[in-house]
């Protein structure tokens, strides 16, 4: 069921994902509007105009909200859409910045990362690797928890950095290149790393889907996967959208395949989002679509305003999830 909905503002081309603290939601669109909204109800508490053309979702905690730009400009604004800093980094922002004690980390489209203080914006600490002549173009960002940044490369890399001071704790391998011509060896970890309890899990294009040890980057297990979304996890499951529009449950402990969702065929779908009984994706016509999390078989679908959703759905406090469309559309929407 709906539990509001708002328009935001259009993304153009760019992929816009909202962010969410404990009672607030913030989304931006193309045009530089960031929009702040209670998180039960929907009601707009502010709009503001960053004064740039945006090109990468929002990034928030409970007291900082940070944007970037097509011109690679990182924009802070506290919780009451007043102005704080402005930095500048190498290249475009396509991917939402994250903000975690004290840090705003940032992610530029030449594949360099970048640890901004939180307070004045100054570079604490970047991070880059040499890319390969070929890559993906993507809203690739980073995963952050207890005091580590995970991010996913191109050449199928993933690595764990420390939030305090961008030293690089380990470096593992999800896939590896194969094929004769650099189009072939195109193998780029591109949605999300997922950390859940002692382990992260990531999955490249053209690769496949890996999950680590959390203190070491030892591989745990992994499977030939190819997707341009990413994945999910819950208790039990890994779940997959692949590059052909099948959804995968993946047996969490040892990759086994449990299984396979293929009615959904090349509809461009969003990463799974697990709630507690159903599976959520979206695809490029605007709908949302729920399957069983133990069988796949579809159990609800629901409309939003019939444009692309490019982003992935985002949780919510409350249980429910949120979906952005490419045309502004921000729905609330909840199971129970």
């Amino acid at each position: 069921r709906a539990l509001w909905q708002s328009n935001i503002g259009n993304s153009q081309q760019a992929v816009f994902s909202p962010a969410v603290t404990r009672d607030s939601v913030y989304a931006a669109a193309s045009d530089g509007a960031i929009t702040r909204l209670d998180a039960d109800s929907g009601k707009q508490l502010w709009r503001i105009s960053a004064g740039e053309r945006l090109t990468g979702g929002v990034g928030a905690d409970a007291g900082l909200v940070a944007v970037g730009s097509g011109k690679g400009e990182v924009l802070a604004f506290d919780t009451n859409g007043t102005a704080l800093w402005k930095a500048q980094v190498t290249s475009e922002v396509l991917a939402a910045p994250q903000v975690a004690d004290d840090v705003v980390v940032v992610r530029s489209a030449d594949g360099r990362i970048f640890g901004l203080d939180a307070k004045d914006g100054k570079r604490k600490w970047y991070y880059q690797r040499a890319t390969p002549a070929l890559t993906v173009r993507s809203p690739a960002g980073v995963s952050i928890s207890a005091g580590v940044v995970y991010a996913g490369f191109a050449g199928g890399k993933l690595v764990a950095i420390n939030l305090s001071n961008g030293a690089v704790r380990w470096e593992a391998t999800v896939a590896l290149p194969r094929g004769t011509t650099e189009l072939e060896r195109v193998t780029d970890v591109i949605g999300l790393p997922v950390i859940g309890g002692r382990e992260v899990c990531a999955v490249a294009y053209q690769g496949r889907i890996g999950c680590f040890d959390l203190a070491g980057g030892q591989a745990l297990w992994g499977r030939g996967m190819s997707s341009t979304s990413g994945l999910a996890l819950d208790a039990r499951y890994a779940y997959v959208s692949d590059d052909k529009g099948a959804v995968h449950a993946l047996d969490r402990s040892s990759g086994t395949s449990l299984w396979r969702q293929d009615k959904l065929s090349l509809r461009n779908l969003s990463a799974p989002l697990a709630l507690r009984g159903e599976i959520v994706v979206a695809d490029i016509q605007g709908y949302v679509h729920f399957l069983a999390r133990d069988s796949g078989a579809f159990v609800g679908r629901v409309a939003t305003d019939g444009s692309p959703v490019s982003t992935n759905p985002v949780m919510l406090p409350n249980g429910g999830f949120l979906i952005q469309t490419r045309n502004g559309g921000l729905y609330a929407f909840s199971t129970q």
